[in-house]
C-alpha cells in the first residue's frame, strides 16, 4: 500500500478517465464526497486512507491495517519468495492483500513480525531518529564476558558500509545467553556484532519493537491484529 498523497483532481482524472472540464462540473456540482462531505477544491490532499466517493460509486475506502505475527525458523521476510514460505503465506489469502513487512527478521531468526499497509507507519517504525528499539533474545556458541557489553555499547565500526553503528544494549542472561536493544537494523547486525568476538549466533528471537510487545498466546506461525493503543504507543 502506497502512502503518497495525491491532489484531488489528478486522483479524480486517473481513476475515472474524464477530461479536465469534465472533472471541474464534477466538483463544482458537488457530487464528489471525501470522508463523508462534499469536497469541491480540486487541490485537496488525498491520502491512501481517504474515502473518495463519486456519484455514489466509492473510488477509494482503503482502511489501514497493522498485524504482529510470531514468525517462525525457515520463513523469509517478504511477500514474494519462489524457494522458501514467506510471511504473508502464513496468512489466510483474503488477508493478504496490500500488506508489507514493517522490519524484516532474518530467515532463521524468530519472534516478533509487524504487517501493515501503511506507509507513513512503517517508515516512522526505520527511522533511527525515532529511537524505537528493537528487543532480542540470543543464544551463543561461546561463553559471554563484559568486554561484549562495553563493545556494543561504544558501537561498532562496520566497514563495508564505512559506518559505526549506534550504541547498543546487552544484558547478559547466562553464559550462552544475552538480550539485545538496539535503534537501527543493519545487515545481518546483531550476528555480525556477536562475530567480531568469533561468537556464532546459534538463536535469535525478537521480542519487542518500541513498547510493542510479541503476544505470549501466539505461537509460531500465528498472528492477529493490533490494537488501536498498540499502534500509537509503539513510539512511546
Amino acid at each position: 500500500m502506497t502512502s503518497r498523497y495525491h491532489r484531488l483532481d489528478r486522483f479524480l482524472s486517473a481513476r475515472l478517465q474524464i477530461s479536465r472540464s469534465n472533472l471541474r462540473l464534477l466538483l463544482a456540482g458537488g457530487r464528489v464526497q471525501v470522508n463523508g462531505q462534499v469536497e469541491g477544491d480540486r487541490q485537496r490532499r488525498i491520502g491512501p486512507f481517504d474515502r473518495v466517493v463519486c456519484d455514489g460509486e466509492i473510488l477509494q475506502a482503503n482502511r489501514p491495517r497493522y498485524l504482529m505475527l510470531n514468525k517462525p525458523a525457515a520463513v523469509v521476510s517478504a511477500t514474494r519468495d519462489d524457494h522458501h514460505p514467506t510471511v504473508l503465506d502464513l496468512l489466510p489469502e483474503d488477508q493478504r492483500e496490500g500488506l508489507h513487512l514493517a522490519g524484516r527478521l532474518d530467515f532463521n531468526s524468530t519472534g516478533l513480525v509487524l504487517l501493515t499497509n501503511d506507509g507513513d507507519w512503517s517508515r516512522q517504525l526505520s527511522q533511527p531518529e525515532n529511537q524505537v528499539r528493537k528487543h532480542y533474545r540470543v543464544t551463543l556458541e561461546k561463553p559471554l564476558t563484559d568486554d561484549y557489553v562495553t563493545a556494543f555499547a561504544e558501537g561498532m565500526w562496520f566497514e563495508y558500509e564505512g559506518i559505526t553503528t549506534r550504541p547498543a544494549a546487552l544484558k547478559i542472561r547466562s553464559p550462552f545467553e544475552a538480550d539485545v536493544w538496539l535503534c537501527e537494523g543493519r545487515y545481518h547486525q546483531i550476528k555480525r556484532m556477536f562475530g567480531r568476538f568469533d561468537n556464532k549466533v546459534l538463536t535469535l528471537h525478537r521480542l519487542a519493537i518500541g513498547k510493542l510487545v510479541l503476544d505470549e498466546t501466539l505461537q509460531p506461525g500465528e498472528w492477529r491484529a493490533l490494537s488501536a493503543l498498540e499502534v500509537s504507543s509503539i513510539f512511546s
